[in-house]
């Protein structure tokens, strides 16, 4: 364990030290527009990097939607039936 006289020691060496430090009035105000400006680009790389992937995935999309065939279709894929004559009319509901 330390004995009471190291600890006097100690407590004198740390009191000179720290009367040799001298602090900088604008050492606060020169970190903190550090601060800030870090922060200000991290969320403008954010930014950006959201604005790349929402117009890449646009991109693919529409090149995926340009690449299908427009004879295809995919929602009404049923055959169309075409009425034979004006007797025969389907219909839906009432006339």
């Amino acid at each position: 364990m330390t004995t009471p006289g190291t600890d006097e020691r100690l407590r004198e060496a740390f009191d000179a030290l720290a009367s040799g430090v001298r602090a900088d009035p604008e050492a606060y105000r020169r970190v903190s527009a550090g601060w800030r400006r870090r922060y200000r680009r991290r969320r403008l790389v954010l930014a950006i990097l959201a604005a790349v992937v929402f117009a890449a995935a646009d991109a693919v999309g529409l090149w995926a939607l340009s690449q299908a065939d427009p004879n295809t279709h995919v929602i009404f894929s049923d055959p169309v039936h075409q009425p034979v004559g004006p007797e025969q009319v389907d219909r839906i509901g009432q006339p």
